[in-house]
């Protein structure tokens, strides 16, 4: 489905992940590659502009990372990004140019392209999230399945086997997803959506639509 394809939802001039995206036809496909690429693309970084910290973590020498802030490798923070007090980063993870991870949020195996905003008790799992996405406070991405069986992404013409297990939401340019959200294994949000807040959301949401609860989506006007 051409509007599900990586280059239908995400901007990718506007992270690092480029030349992983650009491999693959549905996000998702990514998700097992991010950490090798991560580790390549890391010794592949200026010297002038990031340092590196510990055991496969780069961090921008323009990045702003509290002193309470965990993070363990791979991991790459990219310029001018905030990494706030008692941020949890697990590994695999790129942070882009711009974007915040905030208080308590916590970080596994997600790709956030450049201006993203994850600044309240969010948790991103195994995502991607594109460009200027924002995620209000104590919205979350559920990775793995109750029944643990392997995601699938429900599309109005069927659905989609992606052969993964552990698999959150992939998050278009723009997107703005309301507090307290929960966003279910598997989900898709086009570019420029907005999402209710305290929202249960599967399957997929068409790009430009504001979500109001399941079975009432419209198109923005």
């Amino acid at each position: 489905m051409k509007e599900l394809e990586v280059t239908s939802i995400f901007t990718l001039s506007e992270t690092l992940a480029a030349p992983l995206l650009s491999s693959v036809l549905y996000p998702w496909e990514a998700l097992p590659k991010i950490g090798d690429f991560i580790l390549e693309l890391g010794k592949s970084l200026s010297e002038e502009e990031y340092e590196k910290h510990g055991e496969n973590i780069w961090i921008a020498k323009s990045a702003k990372v509290a002193p309470t802030a965990s993070i363990t490798g791979p991991a790459i923070i990219g310029k001018d990004a905030e990494i706030r007090h008692c941020a949890f980063i697990r590994g695999n993870a790129l942070v882009g140019e711009g974007a915040v991870v905030g208080n308590s949020t916590e970080l596994k195996n997600v790709i956030l392209f450049n201006k993203v905003q994850v600044p309240h008790y969010n948790y991103v799992g195994d995502s991607i999230l594109g460009y200027k996405a924002h995620m209000g406070a104590g919205s979350i991405t559920s990775n793995v399945k109750s029944d643990k069986l392997l995601v699938k992404v429900h599309t109005p013409n069927g659905d989609i086997e992606t052969g993964i297990k552990k698999f959150g939401a992939m998050i278009g340019d723009e997107v703005e997803v309301g507090c307290g959200s929960i966003l279910n294994p598997g989900t898709v949000i086009g570019k420029n959506s907005n999402i209710y807040p305290l929202s249960s959301v599967r399957g997929v949401v068409p790009a430009r639509s504001i979500y109001k609860k399941q079975g009432e989506v419209v198109e923005k006007r």
